[in-house]
């Protein structure tokens, strides 16, 4: 049986097409496990999505859930979020996420996610502005 010429396009498009995906979806995984983890005050399970450089800064579960509960209020504790833009640079993404503050206010966070030797990604820092949609990526 012979498949017309643009199904077998398809076809050969739809693996590359999914595997360019890839990144990013692993990377709103990290990013949702990190959120859920402030969410429930699981100081081990937030630092355990930190990457190795985040880890270095912070070298405890404390140290580090101390650092986001004080100066990064809307990741600690959204009211709401939703994934923005990505890009994906290298063994980098870059995700934006959309946040409802515990304030009320709108908040536009840039995560830096690097992926590890291991083939896991790890959140490499979190850049925060007050501000809907953020700057471009």
């Amino acid at each position: 049986m012979r498949l017309p010429a643009a199904v077998s396009l398809f076809l050969l498009v739809l693996p590359v097409a999914t595997w360019a995906e890839e990144p990013v979806d692993t990377a709103q995984g990290v990013i949702q496990g990190q959120i859920a983890a402030f969410l429930h005050d699981d100081a081990k399970a937030a630092y355990s999505f930190a990457s190795p450089a985040i880890r270095g800064k912070f070298p405890t579960e404390g140290a580090f859930f101390d650092m986001v509960r004080k100066g990064y209020a809307p990741v600690y504790r959204p009211g709401n979020f939703a994934f923005g833009r990505s890009r994906v640079i290298g063994d980098t993404v870059v995700q934006e996420v959309l946040i409802s503050g515990p304030d009320g206010k709108d908040w536009t966070a840039l995560y830096q996610l690097v992926k590890l030797p291991d083939g896991s990604y790890k959140i490499n820092g979190v850049h925060i502005v007050r501000a809907a949609p953020g700057p471009e990526i």
